[in-house]
Protein backbone atom coordinates (compact mmCIF):
# COMPACT_ATOMS: atom_id res chain seq x y z
CA UNK A 1 0.00 0.00 0.00
CA UNK A 2 1.59 3.61 -0.70
CA UNK A 3 -0.27 6.81 0.15
CA UNK A 4 0.47 10.31 -0.28
CA UNK A 5 -1.97 13.54 -0.18
CA UNK A 6 -2.94 12.93 -3.87
CA UNK A 7 -2.85 9.61 -4.40
CA UNK A 8 -3.50 6.57 -3.16
CA UNK A 9 -2.66 2.18 -4.04
CA UNK A 10 -4.33 -0.98 -2.56
CA UNK A 11 -5.57 -3.90 -3.63
CA UNK A 12 -8.99 -4.95 -3.36
CA UNK A 13 -10.60 -8.49 -4.17
CA UNK A 14 -13.53 -9.32 -6.09
CA UNK A 15 -16.41 -11.55 -4.41
CA UNK A 16 -18.02 -13.71 -5.51
CA UNK A 17 -20.79 -11.31 -6.65
CA UNK A 18 -18.59 -9.31 -8.50
CA UNK A 19 -18.35 -6.80 -6.08
CA UNK A 20 -14.99 -4.76 -4.78
CA UNK A 21 -14.71 -2.52 -1.51
CA UNK A 22 -13.57 1.04 -2.90
CA UNK A 23 -11.09 1.72 -0.01
CA UNK A 24 -11.75 4.22 2.54
CA UNK A 25 -9.17 6.36 1.76
CA UNK A 26 -10.19 6.47 -1.45
CA UNK A 27 -13.98 7.17 -0.85
CA UNK A 28 -12.19 10.15 0.89
CA UNK A 29 -10.09 11.57 -1.23
CA UNK A 30 -13.26 11.69 -4.52
CA UNK A 31 -15.96 12.48 -1.67
CA UNK A 32 -17.86 8.91 -2.48
CA UNK A 33 -20.47 8.53 0.03
CA UNK A 34 -22.87 5.41 0.76
CA UNK A 35 -25.89 5.97 -2.18
CA UNK A 36 -23.86 7.35 -3.94
CA UNK A 37 -24.10 6.55 -7.99
CA UNK A 38 -20.82 5.57 -10.03
CA UNK A 39 -20.38 5.05 -13.36
CA UNK A 40 -17.63 2.42 -14.12
CA UNK A 41 -16.09 2.82 -17.66
CA UNK A 42 -13.85 0.35 -19.86
CA UNK A 43 -12.28 0.31 -22.66
CA UNK A 44 -9.57 -2.84 -23.60
CA UNK A 45 -7.19 -0.47 -24.34
CA UNK A 46 -7.34 2.34 -21.70
CA UNK A 47 -8.56 0.19 -18.85
CA UNK A 48 -11.24 0.79 -16.33
CA UNK A 49 -12.44 3.90 -14.47
CA UNK A 50 -14.31 4.87 -11.89
CA UNK A 51 -16.31 7.91 -11.78
CA UNK A 52 -19.49 9.62 -9.95
CA UNK A 53 -22.14 10.50 -11.97
CA UNK A 54 -22.55 13.78 -11.07
CA UNK A 55 -19.35 14.75 -12.32
CA UNK A 56 -19.45 12.66 -15.51
CA UNK A 57 -23.29 14.53 -15.84
CA UNK A 58 -21.53 17.56 -15.89
CA UNK A 59 -18.98 16.91 -18.07
CA UNK A 60 -21.63 15.86 -20.58
CA UNK A 61 -23.40 18.55 -19.97
CA UNK A 62 -20.05 20.68 -20.96
CA UNK A 63 -19.90 19.03 -24.01
CA UNK A 64 -23.70 19.64 -24.57
CA UNK A 65 -23.28 23.32 -24.07
CA UNK A 66 -20.62 23.38 -26.79
CA UNK A 67 -17.50 23.35 -24.59
CA UNK A 68 -16.05 19.72 -25.17
CA UNK A 69 -13.00 20.89 -26.27
CA UNK A 70 -12.73 22.70 -22.84
CA UNK A 71 -12.94 19.31 -20.75
CA UNK A 72 -11.86 16.83 -23.19
CA UNK A 73 -9.20 18.67 -25.32
CA UNK A 74 -7.81 15.34 -27.48
CA UNK A 75 -11.03 14.43 -28.43
CA UNK A 76 -12.79 15.23 -32.27
CA UNK A 77 -16.41 16.76 -31.60
CA UNK A 78 -18.20 13.91 -32.50
CA UNK A 79 -16.37 11.25 -30.42
CA UNK A 80 -17.22 13.97 -27.42
CA UNK A 81 -21.24 13.84 -28.38
CA UNK A 82 -21.07 10.23 -28.65
CA UNK A 83 -19.32 9.99 -24.72
CA UNK A 84 -21.57 12.89 -23.58
CA UNK A 85 -24.59 10.67 -24.74
CA UNK A 86 -23.72 7.29 -23.27
CA UNK A 87 -22.89 9.40 -20.01
CA UNK A 88 -26.50 10.42 -20.52
CA UNK A 89 -27.49 7.25 -20.91
CA UNK A 90 -25.91 5.30 -18.19
CA UNK A 91 -27.21 7.50 -15.87
CA UNK A 92 -30.85 8.08 -16.57
CA UNK A 93 -30.39 3.57 -16.84
CA UNK A 94 -28.74 3.70 -13.19
CA UNK A 95 -31.87 6.25 -12.28
CA UNK A 96 -34.53 4.22 -13.77
CA UNK A 97 -33.22 1.09 -12.16
CA UNK A 98 -33.31 2.83 -8.43
CA UNK A 99 -36.82 4.36 -8.77
CA UNK A 100 -38.25 0.62 -9.95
Amino acid sequence: MSKNQDQYMSTVKVGKKGQIVIPKEIRGMFDIESEDTLVIMADLKRGIAIQKASILNTIADAIFDGRGQEVMPYEKDEELEAYAKEIKKSINAEDKSTND
